[in-house]
């Protein structure tokens, strides 16, 4: 599956290693290799909707969004109705309750994503936004393996030049670039301030809202303390930085988010007084921490709610994912689209809020 068309200092197109890796795991297990190009369609899907999110101050997961349109609709529907399968196998470290192979599969059953044996290496946070029919027929047969376990197993079945390979982390289409020269190529820069969250004072500059992200350190220079920018002003186009890594504005204890994805039919109905408690958390590598989840009363849809954190956490990013979770299952995820704290000092939460 070839999702993006990118080429090296040397001319070659960054996927041609993938293929050549995959021809060789076909020829060695004696299976056959089909190729789908989802390059238009990524860039429709993934990277247009990424590009808009970063020009109003968004800063959005591709690899959730990627998994969502792409791999678990596209390529999901082009194996089971276009080749005749009953069904996928992905090496993402996951687990369902329908079993690695889906030998327990129960057509009345609800599907549960399920924490892999592997916890340091769990995907479950991707898988987050995926839809409940894709994940009924999914097969992870990694579920209940270590990865180094995954790679004694590949020696012995005689791919061992695949344990080699490199992990693959960070932007598939920004690579080894530094990211704000590969956005300029995208977003036109445009001037505006910095300004000190808890003073309004102006303490620099910067290019673009586009080329920042919440929490991430401003490099400012002759300040006691460094800045790390707090809130994005799209209408201003101006960036709120806070003075100091624990600067209580970096925190928030509360955040709204939509587009709710659930994986149980009826995650609402196991609630007290109609609260959901789980546990939380916006980035895949971080602790979880528990939650309280209620539904938007205001709002147009259901799938809007109110987060409430049992613990303020720094740098809650609009565009990116809340994930939830019990403590064996991913039960679901919603996208935030702010997050402010109820113990900043009252200017500064009426910047957050606004």
């Amino acid at each position: 599956m070839r999702n993006w068309d990118e080429f090296d200092e040397l001319g070659r197109c960054s996927g041609e290693k993938d293929l050549l890796d995959a021809e060789y795991a076909c020829n060695k297990l004696g299976i056959e290799l089909k190729q789908v190009n989802y390059v238009k369609q990524y860039w429709n899907s993934v990277f247009t909707s990424f590009l808009e999110d970063y020009e109003i101050g968004l800063t959005p997961n591709p690899d959730i969004l990627c998994n969502k349109h792409i791999k678990f609709d596209l390529f999901y529907n082009y194996a089971l109705y276009n080749l005749q399968n009953n069904a996928i196998a992905t090496g993402h470290y996951a687990k369902t309750n329908f079993g690695p192979f889906l030998e327990k599969y129960q057509q009345n059953e609800d599907i549960r994503l399920l924490i892999p044996k592997d916890t340091f290496k769990d995907q479950t946070f991707f898988l987050s936004g995926i839809k409940r029919h894709t994940l009924r027929r999914t097969m992870f047969p990694l579920a209940n393996f270590l990865k180094a376990e995954v790679k004694e197993l590949a020696i012995k079945c005689g791919l061992e030049r695949l344990t080699q390979k490199k992990e693959s982390t960070g932007l598939c289409f920004v690579g080894k670039r530094d990211f704000k020269e590969f956005i300029k190529e995208y977003i036109k820069s445009k001037p505006g301030d910095f300004v000190d969250i808890d003073t309004n004072l102006v303490v620099g500059h910067h290019e673009g809202i586009h080329q920042w992200t919440i929490g991430q350190r401003c490099r400012l220079h002759s300040f006691l303390k460094p800045y790390y920018v707090a809130q994005k002003d799209v209408t201003n186009n101006t960036i709120y930085v806070a003075a100091g890594h624990e600067n209580p504005a970096l925190y928030s204890n509360q955040i709204i988010a939509s587009n709710a994805n659930w994986f149980s039919s009826n995650a609402f109905e196991q609630t007290i007084n109609g609260v959901l408690k789980c546990r939380f958390r916006f980035q895949h590598t971080k602790p979880l921490v528990n939650c309280s989840i209620y539904r938007r009363q205001s709002a147009k849809s259901a799938q809007d709610l109110i987060i409430e954190l049992d613990k303020p956490l720094r740098a809650i990013t609009p565009g990116q994912y809340a994930v939830f979770y019990s403590d064996t299952d991913c039960i679901g995820s919603a996208r935030i689209l702010s997050a402010r704290n109820f113990k900043a000092k009252p200017q500064t939460r009426e910047i957050m809020e606004n």
